[in-house]
């Protein structure tokens, strides 16, 4: 008689299977082939159930982890710039505390009246208005400012409604706002434009 070595494996477990010339299974035997079959395709359904699971909850998962990346994308930028806002504000807010702590020297507004006049370059009429402290300070310092060059037709005039440090000069064409307030705006618009 030849003997067999190989293993056979099979897809199902075989059911009434009796040894040649063997005694037949016991209705225990049957039950437990039974139940260790059922238990195996019970197993199979678990674990591919739980794959599936698995499966949907990974594409969940990354889907919202791409939501996150790309509102992160988005958000990024805006709060850089408003950073950015936020501290050319407190620099623009902390110069004009310095710039307003600052004595008011004749020459300080002597500078402010030089800039507004090279607007109006070439203007041969003009009028410049000073806060009536300043125009004192000029006239007190003797300012060359106060007097025409050149045959130029201009007057100083106190005004209440400029304040102190800066001026205002009125040509034919147009005005110049000198006044610190006024720098300081344009300053601000510039920055956060």
């Amino acid at each position: 008689m030849n003997s067999w070595s190989e293993n056979i494996a099979l897809g199902r477990p075989l059911r009434d299977v009796r040894l040649v010339g063997g005694a037949p299974p016991t209705p225990e035997e049957i039950r437990e082939t039974e139940l260790a079959a059922r238990y195996q395709l019970g197993l199979a359904d678990g674990e591919k159930a739980l794959t599936e699971k698995l499966l949907q909850q990974r594409a969940e998962m990354h889907e919202l982890a791409q939501g996150l990346l790309e509102s992160l994308r988005q958000a990024v930028p805006k709060v850089v710039r408003d950073a950015e806002n936020t501290m050319v504000s407190i620099a623009l807010a902390v110069s004009q505390k310095l710039v307003a702590g600052l004595p008011i020297s004749a020459g300080m507004v002597e500078a402010s009246v030089r800039d507004a006049l090279a607007e109006v370059e070439g203007a041969a009429r003009f009028t410049v208005r000073l806060n009536q402290a300043d125009l004192e300070l000029l006239q007190k310092a003797c300012s060359p400012l106060l007097t025409p060059v050149n045959g130029q037709d201009f007057q100083f005039i106190a005004s209440p409604d400029v304040t102190r440090g800066g001026c205002v000069v009125e040509t034919n064409f147009g005005t110049v706002d000198g006044q610190r307030e006024t720098k300081l705006e344009l300053l601000r618009r510039d920055l956060l434009a």
